[in-house]
């Protein structure tokens, strides 16, 4: 395949004076060819039909805060793996949020990669709940999950409904607004209760297993984390 030309056929002898003539370049471009191959007459190309001015004319009003446009993304999304010592009915204690320091019961994996772990409640407090596996600690303690089904439970399971916004009258308007208690579904109960039940009889079954989950982790003085066997 023939490289493009990079360089002009008339190369200047002097600036703006080439080294042919007009109708030596006529002759060297070829153009006497083209002609005769469309009986005698150069051939032209119709023009592109010009874009109406109503299409490309600018808006007359604009924003005055820079609008962002959302990035295209492309990335496709692969699942969370989860950590070799993190098994379903492992001990994890949580080191953030609302719950940091208690220790949980690890159920399974959502969809989502996060952690479907449960306290249980009665004994210390942890409803069912999603944890992100970056904020745990596997301990080697494990808890017989014989009886438990989770089958039931994902990621929709947490979500909670659209809240319709109220308007505002012009009375209340400067009424300081009274605070609703979050009232639970009484699914998300009796999904607790199905739960906890048969995982709290075996936790019962252990010794000083109980006691263990109850007991909020913390460090004291003098005591080296890298040094901790969990």
């Amino acid at each position: 395949m023939a490289k493009p030309r990079t360089t002009s056929r008339n190369p200047d002898l002097v600036r703006g004076i080439g080294k042919y003539t007009k109708s030596q370049m006529y002759h060297k471009r070829g153009i006497w060819a083209i002609k005769a191959k469309n009986g005698g007459v150069f051939p032209t190309h119709a023009p592109k039909p010009l874009v109406s001015d109503t299409l490309i004319k600018p808006p007359k009003f604009y924003p005055a805060d820079d609008v962002k446009k959302p990035l295209i993304n492309k990335r496709n999304h692969k699942p969370t793996k989860l950590r070799a010592s993190v098994t379903p009915g492992t001990v994890l204690i949580v080191l953030a949020g609302r719950f940091k320091g208690k220790r949980v019961v690890f159920l399974k994996q959502l969809s989502s990669g996060l952690l479907l772990v449960t306290g249980p409640f009665k004994i210390n407090g942890v409803p069912l709940r999603r944890v992100n596996q970056a904020y745990v600690i596997a301990t080697s303690t494990k808890v017989d999950l014989s009886g438990v089904d989770v089958q039931n439970i994902d990621d929709k399971f947490f979500s909670k409904p659209a809240e319709k916004k109220k308007k505002k009258g012009e009375g209340e308007f400067f009424e300081a607004e009274k605070e609703e208690k979050e009232v639970i579904p009484q699914e998300k109960k009796d999904s607790q209760k199905a739960v906890d039940g048969p995982l709290t009889k075996n936790i019962e079954a252990v010794p000083e297993l109980k006691a263990y989950l109850g007991a909020r982790f913390s460090l004291k003085s003098g005591v080296k984390p890298h040094e901790l066997v969990f």
